[in-house]
């Protein structure tokens, strides 16, 4: 997105609250489309709505994870082609995921995490966004409009994971599926693309043996027969945001 594009958008919030042109361009070519859900396997067309009848979410399990979720992470940036300027501070990349070393300073016990977006059932950051660009599909899927996100970054401070990033910087070689737009606020989206096509997220497929995924309001599903054998924790459960991203292990 040029600077002259998110200005734009900047000016129509301003001066007239949801103003912006349903379907206005992120970067040339680029549209975002309305997101459907198609299910673990594809069972429905395109053109039905999502419902709150599915709530995807993934159970990664780290004792499986050799590399810690580094490969997660890897998996995630080839897909959406985020973090790929060299020339960006440390302090301004793109993080949709990371890996977080965690050490128990009493016992010297450590271990290795992937933390992206934990799709909560209670989003803090869409409950501060000004705009609605920060929501939460009705499958549970959290996600940014990058067409009305006018990037106050109140959903980076309300978000208790540190999942979201800014763009700062001009952008190239975009995914056409996974539009991008500097001066807006951008985190995993669980790769809705393949989610509504009936894949797998791109970081599932790097980890088959370590990584759990499915509907979590299907207690006959994969995941909700893993989470019931295996338990599963949340980060940070005593804020009760209810996560669609689950840990065994930590």
């Amino acid at each position: 997105m040029s600077q002259n594009r998110v200005d734009e958008y900047r000016r129509k919030f301003v001066t007239a609250l949801g103003g912006v042109a349903a379907a206005a361009t992120v970067a040339p070519g680029f549209f975002l489309r309305e997101a459907q859900a198609a299910g673990e396997v594809p069972t429905r067309s395109l053109d039905q709505a999502v419902t709150s009848e599915k709530r995807w979410g993934m159970l990664i399990d780290i004792t499986k994870l050799t590399d810690g979720g580094a490969g997660m992470v890897e998996a995630c940036k080839k897909e959406h082609g985020w973090d790929n300027n060299p020339l960006s501070r440390d302090d301004q990349k793109a993080h949709w995921a990371r890996v977080v070393n965690v050490k128990d300073k009493l016992t010297g016990h450590s271990f290795s995490l992937p933390v992206m977006c934990q799709h909560c059932e209670n989003p803090p950051c869409v409950d501060v966004c000004p705009t609605g660009a920060s929501m939460k599909r009705a499958d549970g899927i959290v996600q940014v409009n990058k067409h009305i996100c006018i990037g106050c970054r109140y959903c980076m401070m309300a978000c208790p994971y540190k999942a979201r990033s800014f763009v700062h910087e001009p952008l190239t070689d975009q995914r056409s599926y996974s539009p991008r737009g500097m001066g807006t606020v951008e985190s995993c989206n669980m790769c809705i693309h393949r989610i509504d096509e009936g894949r797998l997220p791109a970081c599932v497929e790097a980890a088959p043996d370590a990584v759990i995924f499915g509907d979590l309001n299907d207690p006959n599903s994969a995941v909700s027969q893993a989470l019931k054998a295996m338990g599963g924790k949340q980060i940070r459960a005593d804020l009760n945001l209810n996560t669609g991203v689950r840990y065994h292990g930590i």
